[in-house]
């Protein structure tokens, strides 16, 4: 049975793309070389959950679920901003911009999708939802001084609203390993139009 590397995302129109490219290419700019990978503009979308490595037999139920968990939700929008990384800027592992939704709508589908997944043995995620946007990630080569000056220069970046992005829709994505960086396909797509 083949495996499936999967996660289900909302994806960034291409006005919010180029201007977290442009983001990137600034950080780039003042960074020092070489320490980040950072991930193609094309392939940043909102991760809502993350699946791993499914058999491809269970994709059918995995999208009647992610169907389920989505039909009461009409789209909504949420802004774009701000840069930070993970687990701190003392030790930055993750580099991300923010995604800001005030209505909690954003927070209400991911646990819909969390509770419908828990049902086909998907385990909740322990960790607080905190959604955000990667922008790279620091390469394990890199030294604890570069990645301390990586941290300042993230620290002392000031990211206003990169843009405003509409979730209209919910996609179940398929995630290839490859050198040069993951790439991404859409599997399913589910739209957002409940009440």
């Amino acid at each position: 049975m083949e495996k499936i590397r999967t996660f289900i995302a909302i994806e960034l129109s291409e006005e919010v793309k180029e201007g977290l490219a442009e983001l990137q290419e600034k950080l780039k700019a003042e960074a020092q070389q070489g320490i980040v990978r950072w991930v193609r503009p094309e392939g940043i979308h909102l991760t809502l959950k993350f699946l791993g490595n499914i058999p491809s037999n269970m994709l059918d139920r995995i999208k009647k679920a992610l169907t389920e968990a989505c039909e009461d939700f009409s789209s909504f929008s949420f802004s774009v901003r701000g840069l930070g990384c993970f687990p701190s800027s003392k030790r930055p592992r993750v580099i991300w911009v923010g995604v800001e939704e005030k209505t909690g709508m954003l927070l209400r589908l991911q646990e819909a999708i969390e509770e419908k997944l828990a049902l086909l043995g998907f385990p909740p995620e322990k960790r607080e939802f905190s959604p955000h946007l990667t922008l790279g990630r620091t390469h394990r080569r890199a030294s604890g001084g570069e990645i301390r000056k990586l941290g300042e220069l993230i620290e002392s970046t000031n990211v206003g609203e990169v843009g405003e992005a509409v979730a209209s829709s919910v996609s179940l994505m398929r995630s290839d390993l490859k050198p040069a960086g993951a790439v991404y396909t859409r599997l399913a797509e589910v739209k957002l139009r409940g009440e």
